[in-house]
């Protein structure tokens, strides 16, 4: 399933501009009296075209990571720049095109819409988007041929097996053409043969420039990334880089 497409400038390896960027990121969370410090202060870049693993044992912080990095939460101090735009300076509108365009997401839940098929589940970011029905069906259709699922398209979720719904989500995370695919534990719920098919699929993105941060606390599925950040305590504990 090579990707054919031209890939846009700022997915391209060893672009001079990182995709992320979090200086001193510190995150409080606060119920009644009590604060509990998730994030003590972590400097973390990842360049384009990057396949980052970030893992760590619950209540480690990669949870709050993949919230501030899909800028579904904000920091308490520090800074986050997201290919070179500083998030701390959008409103709401703003962060909801940035996760609508510029970040796909893959969740461990695969969150499609049962009712809907293959294809419609992936265009759902172009409708958000405004993009005519025409050209959301013809990259929808594209981004699913992308992951192996041409002949599936019609297919509601329940005729998938589950490697299969995740090949849709990545898809759909795919179809706006994000500047990175951001993805919380993607084979939490898959067997090992579907575990396979999916990290299968990453491996073939990342080839071909796309820029991957994945959130795991599996070891052997880290394995498979470029490089392994380790989190513990709401710190990086080491990073490691793999062949």
């Amino acid at each position: 399933m090579a990707e054919t497409s031209t890939m846009p400038a700022f997915l391209v390896p060893g672009d001079s501009e990182p995709v992320i960027r979090l200086a001193d990121a510190r995150k409080t969370y606060k119920t009644g009296s009590i604060e509990y410090e998730a994030l003590r202060g972590i400097d973390l870049t990842i360049r384009a075209g990057e396949y980052v693993a970030v893992v760590g044992p619950s209540g480690s912080g990669k949870s709050t990571i993949m919230n501030i990095l899909g800028c579904l939460d904000t920091l308490t101090s520090g800074s986050y720049l997201l290919a070179g735009d500083n998030v701390e300076d959008l409103d709401e509108i703003d962060l909801a095109d940035v996760r609508n365009k510029r970040i796909g997401f893959v969740f461990q839940q695969f969150h499609l819409l049962p009712s809907l098929s293959a294809w419609r589940n992936v265009e759902l970011p172009m409708m958000y988007a405004g993009v005519h029905k025409d050209e959301r069906r013809e990259r929808a259709v594209a981004a699913l041929e992308r992951v192996g699922l041409g002949d599936r398209i019609d297919n509601k979720p329940g005729q998938l097996s589950g490697g299969q719904q995740q090949r849709v989500a990545v898809a759909r995370a795919l179809v706006t053409e994000p500047t990175m695919i951001l993805a919380d534990e993607p084979t939490g719920n898959l067997d090992s043969h579907s575990t396979e098919e999916v990290l299968g699929l990453f491996d073939e993105l990342h080839a071909s420039g796309r820029t991957i941060v994945l959130i795991t606390h599996e070891h052997e599925v880290a394995a498979r990334s470029r490089r392994i950040v380790h989190v513990r305590d709401g710190l990086i504990q080491s990073e490691e880089v793999l062949a």
